[in-house]
């Protein structure tokens, strides 16, 4: 016989539900559910309720009962959908020596930059590299993250990329949380790689697409469209054979320069990310696609340079998810919840805007559509914070965490119960 859990009562429950998926949102267009109970099958959401109610309606017999005690307001799982965290070595000089006014090209000659992380990286064992990852997941999942997307990049050869990839889906089966992979073995051609950046995007695309669907690695291709990397006549090829292989397609966008976005609508990508150089025109450009534009605040704090302009962004009707793009050189807080408040801050962000950036919209910056809300049939995937009013999670800009996080119905994370 089935078993059946009961969770609850919540003093507030978030569902995230019956919002658009594109524009702006104000605080008033949540539903909130008091005194709530979640029914769980199976890991999935068979029912949300009052839960006075649902106690009583519930067979006794095949129901665990979970009660909580004191005030918890409960939201969706929180879903990070940029992130680099599959990497070897450390970062720390470089981000000294920028602080201290150095440039990107100063650090690089001094032996920094990408580059230095793919060294290290290549270095790194397979195990080495899913031993980091597991790591760096638990800081993810204690801030409340039960979605994480994790990209390649840092190999730049079909073997190195290979490696970090299959760490990735290892890893995965290692950890609660779901981790997303994406390829970005188009992040810059490698300094060993003797040929064109043309060649070198065809030897990926002709040799690792394969693999990645036969050894069923990833189904999302990204690439970095920028001055320092590769150009948008670059990379069509690449993308014309992603598309062909039914690979979805994700873009680095207009980071330091625009341009990537325009190729992101062109190809129909799930997501175009970073966006910080974007002007009126590319905004408008994305607002009428179908487009996730995704905010990287964390690259913001890194760099020292201006935020995507979020606001703007939703003003004009596109779909803004936000990710901490948790890397070793530009943003190694990796705190998804602390830098969504700080964008908040920064670009006059609703809290319905931002949550909705962290749960369902960034549900669709991964084309996953089972989570970022909590309703039926979805996956019961959700965290607790011990309060009374949702308002106080972003008011205390990141610092109050979750004091329960839940998947699939199961509690991976008890904030009383860990050191």
């Amino acid at each position: 016989m089935k078993k059946l859990k009961l969770i609850g009562p919540f003093k507030q429950l978030v569902t995230m539900t019956g919002l658009p998926l594109k524009g702006a949102l104000s605080d008033e267009q949540l539903t909130i559910v008091e005194d709530a109970g979640i029914l769980i099958e199976e890991g999935n959401i068979k029912a949300i309720g009052l839960f006075k109610n649902m106690v009583l309606n519930v067979d006794h017999t095949t129901t665990e009962i979970t009660r909580l005690e004191g005030d918890h307001v409960c939201l969706p799982g929180f879903i990070d959908a940029h992130t680099h965290i599959c990497f070897g070595g450390s970062r720390a000089k470089d981000y000294a020596m920028r602080n201290a006014g150095k440039t990107y090209l100063e650090i690089a000659k001094a032996g920094g930059g990408i580059w230095d992380t793919v060294t290290q990286t290549r270095k790194a064992s397979t195990e080495e590299l899913i031993k980091k990852i597991i790591k760096r997941t638990k800081q993810h999942l204690k801030n409340g993250v039960t979605t994480l997307e994790v990209k390649s990049g840092y190999g730049l050869s079909v073997t190195e990329e290979l490696k970090m990839l299959r760490a990735i889906k290892s890893s995965n089966a290692q950890t609660p949380l779901d981790l997303i992979p994406t390829c970005l073995a188009a992040h810059m051609k490698p300094k060993d790689f003797m040929g064109t950046n043309t060649a070198y995007l065809k030897e990926i695309s002709n040799t690792l697409f394969p693999i990645l669907k036969e050894e069923n690695l990833s189904n999302r291709i990204d690439a970095f469209i920028e001055e320092s990397a590769f150009s948008k006549e670059e990379i069509r090829p690449y993308f014309e054979k992603a598309k062909e292989m039914d690979f979805d397609i994700t873009v680095h966008a207009d980071q330091f320069s625009t341009g990537g976005s325009a190729i992101a609508v062109e190809f129909g990508a799930i997501s175009a990310d970073h966006l910080e150089a974007s002007t009126d025109k590319e905004i408008e450009l994305l607002s009428k696609s179908n487009v996730i534009a995704t905010a990287l605040p964390g690259a913001s704090l890194g760099l020292g340079c201006a935020f995507t302009p979020a606001r703007k962004l939703l003003d004009a009707g596109c779909a803004v998810a936000i990710a901490s793009d948790h890397n070793p050189g530009s943003a190694p807080m990796g705190d998804l919840l602390t830098q969504a408040a700080i964008l908040q801050t920064f670009e006059k962000l609703s809290n319905a805007e931002v949550l909705a950036g962290i749960t369902y919209r960034a549900a669709a910056a991964l084309n996953v559509s089972d989570r970022g809300q909590l309703k039926e049939g979805l996956l019961a995937d959700f965290v607790l914070f011990h309060t009374s009013d949702y308002h106080k999670i972003l008011y205390n800009q990141g610092s109050f965490k979750p004091c329960m996080v839940f998947k699939n119905g199961a509690l991976i994370f008890d904030k009383h119960k860990t050191s």
